[in-house]
């Protein structure tokens, strides 16, 4: 029986061990065939020559992926131990912070595919974020909206969502029609109350450099010099999907977020963003970044609630 001793040097090893060792069971589990011992600034592993090499491959990855980026999340660990280093690169862009919010906040990507969405939208004019609940996909979208503003990037910010009901009658809320709308567009509000000081936020209303409105009131509309994010689209029809994405005009961003696997439409109307996905899947200037379950940056059980519903569609 060969060993192999790797010594952690540059970084904290708690830090890439993670907690309770969290990290290095990760490694365990790629590795059956290994007797693997964390202690210290070392690591130690038995067995078979071929399976040594290719585990100090893999870690040697993992503590360079650590050294340059100063972070590495369950899902990078999983993909480093799978993958090339090519197939989870990012910019060093998309690991610094995309801005500091309220109070000196430091607002950044959390995840891989967070890191993806801010290449992509450094890259091209029209991105669309796809994913389940809790990935982060809206709050680093206006991140990243509220960022280009403050560089002058841009001239105006334009939030919208569709206003399906799902399952609620906004008929019966009291109030006019901004009224009715505005607990609806709220996680835009709430979003934006993070990133902005709320005297300069009601500025920005106000004069519109912000706008927060239904999809509907884009309709006839061109769209220059700004950022524009359809939240929600999962729930935009075929016709209110194509209207939005020949809104964009000169110098304009476009990000669409959305989660397939909560759609509230009628069940015979398809939904206008799967429906985008594939038809603007090669098209130049267009990217679509996936993200999944090891993105999710809620509490922990969002994950697990995540799973059990796949379990369930899967079952079915």
């Amino acid at each position: 029986m060969d060993e192999r001793v790797i010594k952690i040097e540059k970084i904290d090893p708690k830090d890439l061990f993670g907690p309770q060792n969290k990290n290095i069971k990760f490694i365990k589990l790629k590795f059956p065939e290994l007797k693997i011992v964390a202690r210290g600034d070392k690591i130690k592993a038995y067995g078979n020559k071929e399976a040594l090499n290719d585990f100090e491959e893999r870690l040697n990855k993992i503590i360079n992926h650590f050294i340059e980026y100063n972070i590495v999340s369950d899902d990078e660990i999983k993909m480093l131990l799978n993958n090339s280093i090519t197939e989870i690169s990012t910019s060093k862009i998309s690991h610094k912070p995309i801005l500091h919010g309220i109070n000196g906040k430091v607002i950044k990507a959390k995840s891989l595919n967070q890191r993806r969405i801010i290449d992509a939208v450094f890259n091209s004019n029209m991105v669309f974020a796809i994913g389940p609940a809790g990935t982060g996909k809206t709050y680093t979208s206006i991140a990243l909206a509220v960022r280009a503003l403050k560089q002058k990037e841009v001239k105006r910010i334009i939030l919208t969502r569709p206003t399906l009901e799902a399952g609620e009658n906004l008929g019966f809320l009291p109030g006019d029609l901004k009224e009715k709308l505005d607990p609806y567009m709220q996680p835009l509000y709430d979003a934006l109350k993070d990133m902005i000081p709320s005297d300069k936020l009601k500025k920005y209303i106000e004069d519109e450099t912000i706008q927060i409105a239904p999809l509907a009131f884009m309709r006839g509309r061109t769209l220059d010099n700004a950022f524009v994010i359809l939240d929600e689209g999962q729930n935009t029809t075929h016709s209110q999907m194509k209207m939005f994405l020949t809104r964009m005009g000169k110098n304009a961003k476009f990000l669409i977020t959305g989660d397939p696997g909560q759609i509230d439409l009628p069940r015979k109307i398809t939904s206008g963003i799967n429906e985008a996905l594939l038809i603007l899947k090669d098209t130049d200037g267009v990217e679509i970044i996936y993200l999944n379950d090891g993105d999710v940056i809620r509490n922990t059980l969002v994950k697990k609630i995540i799973n059990a519903y796949k379990n369930i569609k899967n079952t079915n």
